[in-house]
């Protein structure tokens, strides 16, 4: 007497569900955990430093960018202008940032630099990155 085997192929299907929920988890994760900084105004490329510090004083910020323009707390400035805002600020006593593009020139920051010291700023800082 032979018996018949029988045999029964299940053709195996892949549930794709729960792979889509890990993936859509992972993606709001890594959303969620990383941080966008946008520093919002005028693009300036700082030189670099080693012996950089963070400031966390309220300043005056003066930007030179690379065209050798002057901006004092994001808003443009020319000559007498930028000597009258120094000077307004100097009478509140508040510390100096001087943000200056790497290819900006040097005698342009060199005039700001001498607009502050003639105003009589204690606190002239240039910002660098680390």
């Amino acid at each position: 007497m032979k018996f018949k085997r029988k045999v029964f192929l299940e053709t195996g299907r892949l549930d794709i569900a729960p792979l889509i929920d890990v993936v859509f988890l992972l993606l709001i994760f890594f959303m969620l955990t990383s941080s966008f900084i946008f520093q919002p105004g005028i693009r300036v490329n700082l030189p670099k430093a080693v012996t950089s510090e963070v400031l966390q004083k309220e300043l005056l910020i003066v930007t030179i960018t690379r065209d050798n323009e002057v901006f004092i707390n994001e808003r443009p400035h020319s000559g007498e202008e930028l000597v009258s805002r120094i000077r307004h600020a100097a009478k509140g006593d508040h510390p100096l940032l001087i943000k200056a593009d790497k290819s900006a020139d040097v005698g342009k920051i060199i005039e700001v630099w001498d607009i502050c010291r003639q105003v009589d700023i204690k606190q002239i800082s240039i910002a660098t990155t680390q």
